[in-house]
């Protein structure tokens, strides 16, 4: 396995071409807008300075990673002579069928169709394939350079050589996977979401301001960071999103969303990428403050 497509040139996308390239594959990062590769590009450059800067590798290293990575704005050629494709595009079912329909057209028979989805079936989008057996989840955490864990998510007609093939690559890349079945949210979300849910459920409620929710999870459970801050770093439109998988694949009520995300996603504030969630990430987004709207 040496080629790796990665569609999708976001901030999953773009850490998920790094890690690849940056272990020796040579990889295609695939978007509908060159601004965006080159965008992303710029993101790789920078992520790699930093790893200078802490002497995790050297500038020959930087040098190597960076000479593995083309783009491509077309998708058909882009996955011609891939080995394994990584989808990361946005987290909506019907582009990511769209995308997978494609894909299995134009990417060799050999290949296997991965998605970096965080809740999304990967038995839905193995169905409208050819090769089904050959479809599997490879769930990245953010930063991708940076944490260790992937997910790797087997669906319902998931082959055992395709799981072990994505067990030994993640591996290869120095990421620690483990494997999953393929129900809604797997692990990971089916935990964070509701708890990141039930935080905005305090605030909403009343019981306790932004600060005071994040501190008590902080010092209290000695969580890296707050669960509202981690919502803004995730982005509020995608934590909605993922619960709304879980609540209309459980049907129970403790996954429905709380009315004031649904609003904060209406409303554009989504966290980091907007620069304005339940934090204020205009003017210094290292050192962000409560937004206006939640100081009392």
């Amino acid at each position: 396995m040496n080629n790796i497509s990665v569609i999708g040139s976001g901030t999953m996308g773009n850490g998920i071409a790094h890690i690849f390239a940056q272990n020796g594959y040579n990889v295609t990062l695939i978007d509908i807008s060159q601004t965006a590769l080159d965008k992303a590009l710029l993101i790789i450059d920078k992520n790699l300075e930093r790893q200078i800067a802490k002497d995790l590798i050297s500038r020959e290293d930087k040098l190597s990673t960076l000479t593995k990575i083309t783009t491509s704005t077309d998708l058909a050629s882009g996955v011609k002579i891939a080995d394994l494709i990584v989808e990361a595009a946005t987290e909506n079912l019907d582009l990511k069928l769209d995308i997978f329909c494609e894909i299995d057209r134009n990417a060799p028979k050999h290949c296997i169709l991965a998605s970096n989805t965080s809740s999304i079936s990967i038995t839905k989008m193995a169905s409208i394939t050819k090769r089904s057996d050959k479809v599997i989840g490879m769930h990245f955490m953010n930063p991708v350079p940076v944490m260790k864990l992937v997910e790797v998510i087997k669906g319902y007609s998931t082959s055992s050589d395709t799981t072990n093939t994505v067990m030994e690559l993640s591996n290869r890349l120095g990421k620690i996977p483990v494997k999953v079945n393929d129900y809604p949210g797997f692990v990971a979300n089916r935990i964070l979401m509701p708890m990141i849910n039930e935080a905005i459920y305090a605030l909403y409620e009343n019981v306790a301001g932004v600060n005071e929710i994040d501190t008590v999870m902080k010092l209290g459970m000695a969580h890296p960071m707050g669960p509202l801050q981690l919502a803004d770093f995730i982005g509020l439109d995608v934590c909605l999103s993922i619960l709304r998988v879980l609540h209309e694949g459980f049907g129970n009520s403790k996954y429905a969303p709380c009315p004031l995300l649904v609003n904060m996603v209406e409303a554009g504030a989504l966290g980091v990428k907007s620069k304005h969630g339940f934090y204020d990430y205009s003017v210094n987004p290292k050192e962000p403050t409560v937004s206006e709207r939640f100081l009392s």
